[in-house]
């Protein structure tokens, strides 16, 4: 067994024991395989090891791999957890099953544009960026939850979580926190929190999916 396939298998185990340490039920949390950067030969592996759910970050690069691997598995659940411009909403609706990054008006638009042509729905989420990093993407926290309402109202489409990712020198636990309140404030019962550093932390909040990459996968 190879050394992706052991880690993919001490991965499920931590997030199984922080489920059972948390109260949680055991399978409440959706494991994200981040496959960023990695080919299709590096991910195989995972998938015949029972792994069904992977994050990308970038349209173009998903585009060269997963197509191929969706046929072979028609199961796979395909996640886009990196920035989106809206002059790619077609590609992604055309390509990912959860998008996790709506954060802004003109976004939302052009995917309600693409989900009303396609007829394809895949779920979505809005990305807040709890810790207000303007480098980062996200909404405003004090935005959020109005936010939400207006995807919902004037754009059409079907929010069903929220997802983050805290700024990287501080304590996560107050992150995940906020978001789980904007969540209950705004209706809506999915959360996608937490990565290979904090993902346990995140399961003890609320997470329902974790987003984890180099602990599975290794440093590209």
């Amino acid at each position: 067994m190879g050394d992706t396939v052991q880690q993919f298998f001490a991965v499920k185990a931590k997030i199984a024991a922080a489920e059972q340490e948390a109260g949680r039920e055991a399978g409440a949390v959706t494991l994200v395989a981040v496959s960023k950067t990695f080919d299709a030969f590096d991910i195989q592996p995972v998938i015949e090891a029972g792994q069904r759910v992977f994050g990308e970050n970038r349209i173009q690069e998903a585009q060269g791999k997963w197509p191929a691997l969706k046929k072979a598995f028609p199961d796979i659940e395909l996640h886009l957890i990196g920035p989106l411009q809206s002059n790619k909403a077609r590609e992604a609706v055309a390509l990912f099953d959860v998008i996790e990054i709506i954060d802004r008006d003109k976004i939302a638009a052009e995917l309600a544009k693409e989900i009303a042509r396609q007829g394809r729905a895949p779920k979505l989420y809005v990305q807040v960026n709890t810790g207000s990093e303007p480098q980062k993407a996200g909404i405003e926290p004090r935005e959020a939850v109005a936010f939400v309402k207006r995807c919902r109202e004037v754009h059409g489409l079907a929010i069903e979580g929220l997802m983050c990712i805290p700024p990287a020198d501080e304590n996560p636990g107050p992150h995940f926190a906020l978001l789980e309140k904007m969540a209950r404030e705004a209706g809506v019962a999915k959360l996608s929190m937490g990565m290979s550093g904090d993902y346990e932390i995140a399961i003890a909040f609320g997470a329902t999916s974790v987003r984890v990459g180099s602990a599975i996968f290794g440093n590209r």
